[in-house]
Order: C-alpha cells, then structure tokens, then sequence
C-alpha cells in the first residue's frame, strides 16, 4: 500500500505540476480526517508520514486541561462573536473551536502523544480521506494559476470563446483556465461567435474562493501596443518604440513612433512593405483607424502631425499653460476637429496638450479686433504686423518682440506694431516661412492630408501672390501659321523659374499663352 501511494504522488506531481511535498501534506491532511471518522477516535491527534516510503503512523495527543483551556480561548477570541446573516437575519453562532496542528506544535513538550494507527480505516473514513485529497489537489491547482497570471497583467494574450451573452464573454486560455471579459471591456460593435479566436490584454488577476479570476479587456491602449510589437520586429527588439497611444475604440487611434537607430523610419517599419503589417493589426482590431505619428521632441510641430490627416497652417504653443493654438485653413478646419471632435481629443491625447483649433479667417479677425497682449508678444513670435492684416510668422530675437529683419526692428521707437507699405516693401514683401535657424514654437509647415497608415509630410503653404514653378522641359504649343503678337512696350517675359524654388521670392511674368497646335 505505501508503494503505491508513493507512485501515485509521483503521477500526480508530473501531470499536475504539483510538488510532492505539498502532496503529503495533502494525505497527511486526509488521514487524518480519515481517522476522525473511525469510532472511538481521540479528540486531538496527528499522522506523520514518511515521504521517501509513503509509511504513516497516528498519535493520540494528550493535553494537560489548563493547557487545553488556555487553547481553547485562544481559538474562540479569534474566532470572534456571533454575526447575524444579512439575507435572513438570523444569529450565525461560530463553528466550535477546534485547535490547529500549528498551534498544538508549539507546546509539544506539554504534551503527550500514544500510537493509535489503526489497522484498517472504514468505507466513510477512506471516502472523507478522498473528499480532502481531491479539495486539496484543487487548491493547488488554483494556487498555481494564481501564481502564473498575477504577474502577467499587462500582456497579450489568446484565447478560444466559449460562451457569450448579454453580460460578458467567456474566453479560455488554456485547459482548465477560463478568463472574463466583461461588457465594459468590449468593444461596441464587435460580435465574438463560439470558438472564434480573439486577442485581448490581462487587465485585472484576483483570488477568490472559487478560484483566480481573470479579466482580459479589448478596449486597452495597450492592445495596441502589443499587436504592433507581435507584427513588427523592430519594436520588438527596440529599434523603434511606441511612445503614446490615443485610442477610441472601434472607430480611430493614434500611435507616436520613434526610432532609435540611424537609418530606420519608424513610420515606414510599423506601415509595413505595402502596408502589410499595419493591415494585420487593423483586421485584428476589426477595421478600426490607426494614425501612424512619427514623434517629435518640439511640441509644436508634433501638434501638427497629430492632427493629421488635416493640413496645419501655424500653431501657437505656450509652454506654462500647455496649450497650443492651432491654425488651418477654413477648408480643413471640420477635418482637422474631426467627427463629434474625434481627431482634435485624439490628438490632445497623444500629444498631452491642450489643443485649440481655429480657422485662419476667425484667426485673423480676432487678431485685428482685438490685438497683442503683453503676455503673446514675448510668447517667442515676432509682433509685427504685416499689410495683409497677418502676424509674422518668424520667432522673435531673444530679449525683443520682434524678428531679425531690420524694418520689424525699427517698430521699437514707433507707436503700434503695423509696417507701413515701404517698410514691407523694404522686405521683400511678406515673409513666407519663418526664419529655419530662429524657428521656436511657431510651425508654419502643414501636414499633407493622408491616409491613416501613410506617414504624414510637412510642405510649406503657398501664399498669395507667388509664382508657380515652370517646368522649363515642357515644350509650348505654338501654332506654326499664326505669328505671335509683340508688344514693342512690353518688357520680355522672364526666364522660366528653376524646380529648387531658388526664384521663387517675389512675382515672376508668365509667358504668354499659345494656342493648341491645329
């Protein structure tokens, strides 16, 4: 018989991957009960077993009365007193007392102990000894799940649905191991038939007296983050990393990457050769949206990529506050906030700034009604006013409110910040973009509008006035029979304008148009 527990605790711990000492305790524990059962059994005893041949024996404990009395007060002060039941209010009268095995081994030598093994246990006792064994068994089992998931909240996970209703989603992970997913974790939209594989992240790992529970959650941030780690090997082994996540589920998110390897693009290595990867992660995500923003130390240009895909014309930050004043054109003004706002709170999100969008015609009324305060003027950005009603663009000179040129300067003696046409003139006309060496927290680069996986580009906006570029390869239609017409006042037309936009300051002549070939 000791043989064949001895082989049985070994079974038990290779398939269960329970240790065997925990095992022993575990017999020790049910022999024990086993022999509570048999008639004429002795109110305190133990069972010693020796773990190597499986052989047990059975002592009766004898305990002097004033030593009993004393362990006997000590349990029921612990226990404490008699609680009513809040579902039918009736007195519950705590169990009897009944002094543990830890305790009783602390007065061993008070005590005295007689062998009383019994030569065979009844039918009930061997059934009481298979209750506990098999309570115990499962005990350890919850234990080790316990062990294994409490550690692992935070990553992702894959399990098998097997059942699902109105109130949550039951998903197992493994044999014997189930997780929640409860319907605030859920995505609104998303059906999860029977047997259908689906991704999720541990959210939360409790004991409970029926076992761990586990709660797994598809409307994390970090859901995002993960899949792009399990699709892309470079996030995986550190080259790029995902520094923010701004996520409304089921309909739009936005991730910022960066890399920290020279001559790898973040943006390009998360889209993917043909956008491979970036489909994989939106097909697991069942069609959901996802920005691609390439990260940026100065936070307004990273402003202006988050608001992609809408073209930015300016942004205006104040650093105390972190708050940035956003300017687009009056055509991308509803797609730069998005629909219910979902593009500018996503954007607010990811950047961690407060984000106010405006439109460049109510920008420019309020700037003429209202003017320059104190506080804007010394903000970084230059205070004058140029002719157009605009401010200029360029980051003003450390200590003074205005920029570098000299006639932006000369408004320091003068009362009001407008230039006056000559001075503008002087200039070269309104500035176009702002100084690149003096640039501070002001952008004027505008990202091109761009599908949600393409990595959006920075272009300068064109204004007013200025010439579009001529290609000068491009032959002209001349019609070989009709003479061209000269205007012996006008002046010859200019020299077509180079492709590097090095003539592009100021306005050139077109050539004159010429009919099409006949």
């Amino acid at each position: 018989m000791s043989k064949e527990i001895v082989e049985a605790v070994g079974v038990l711990e290779r398939e269960k991957g329970i240790s065997a000492d925990r095992l022993m305790e575990a017999l020790e524990d049910a022999l024990l009960s086993a022999y509570k059962k048999t008639p004429g059994a002795a109110r305190y005893a133990r069972v010693d077993m020796e773990h190597d041949t499986g052989d047990f024996r059975v002592f009766q404990l004898t305990l002097p009365p004033d030593l009993e009395e004393q362990l006997l007060d000590e349990v029921e002060e612990e226990a404490g007193e008699a609680q009513v039941d809040p579902e039918t209010g009736e007195l519950v009268e705590p169990e009897a007392p009944e002094i543990g095995q830890e305790r009783l081994a602390q007065y061993s030598d008070q005590i005295d102990e007689h062998d009383v093994t019994p030569d065979d246990f009844g039918r009930i006792a061997a059934q009481t000894a298979k209750q506990v064994i098999l309570q115990r068994i499962r005990e350890a089992e919850r234990d080790m799940t316990y062990d294994e998931y409490q550690d692992r909240v935070g990553e992702l996970i894959t399990g098998i649905v097997q059942q699902s209703d109105s109130r949550y989603t039951l998903v197992q992970l493994r044999e014997r191991v189930e997780a929640l997913l409860p319907r605030s974790e859920q995505v609104h939209g998303e059906r999860y038939e029977h047997g259908a594989r689906v991704k999720a992240i541990i959210s939360d790992v409790s004991n409970q007296a029926k076992g761990p529970s586990i709660v797994v959650s598809r409307r994390s941030p970090e859901l995002i983050s993960k899949l792009f780690e399990l699709e892309v090997p470079e996030i995986a082994d550190g080259l790029v990393e995902i520094q923010n996540v701004a996520r409304e589920p089921g309909y739009r998110s936005k991730i910022a990457v960066v890399s920290h390897a020279s001559g790898v693009d973040p943006v390009g290595a998360c889209v993917g050769p043909r956008g491979s990867r970036v489909r994989m992660v939106v097909s697991e995500l069942r069609g959901e949206k996802i920005d691609i923003i390439p990260f940026n130390e100065e936070p307004a240009r990273f402003v202006a990529k988050a608001l992609s895909p809408a073209r930015v014309r300016e942004v205006l930050v104040d650093d105390d506050g972190r708050q940035a004043t956003v300017i687009v054109p009056d055509d991308q003004l509803s797609l730069a906030i998005g629909k219910e706002g979902l593009n500018a709170r996503l954007a607010a999100r990811l950047t961690g700034w407060r984000v106010d969008i405006r439109s460049e015609s109510e920008f420019a009324e309020d700037e003429a009604e209202h003017g320059y305060d104190e506080e804007e003027a010394v903000s970084g950005r230059c205070a004058a006013i140029l002719t157009n009603g605009r401010r200029c663009p360029n980051a003003s000179l450390p200590g003074s409110r205005y920029c570098g040129l000299a006639p932006h300067q000369a408004l320091v003696d003068q009362v009001g910040d407008e230039l006056s046409p000559a001075a503008e003139a002087a200039t070269g006309g309104a500035p176009e973009d702002p100084v690149e060496d003096e640039l501070a927290p002001v952008v004027t680069d505008a990202p091109v509008e761009a599908s949600p996986v393409d990595e959006p580009e920075l272009v300068d906006p064109v204004e007013e006035g200025s010439a579009e570029a001529v290609d000068p390869d491009e032959p002209e239609a001349v019609d070989p029979d009709e003479p061209e017409p000269v205007d012996p006042d006008e002046p010859e037309p200019a020299e077509p304008v180079e492709p590097d936009g090095s003539a592009l300051q100021g306005s050139v002549t077109q050539p004159p148009a010429s009919e099409e070939t006949s």
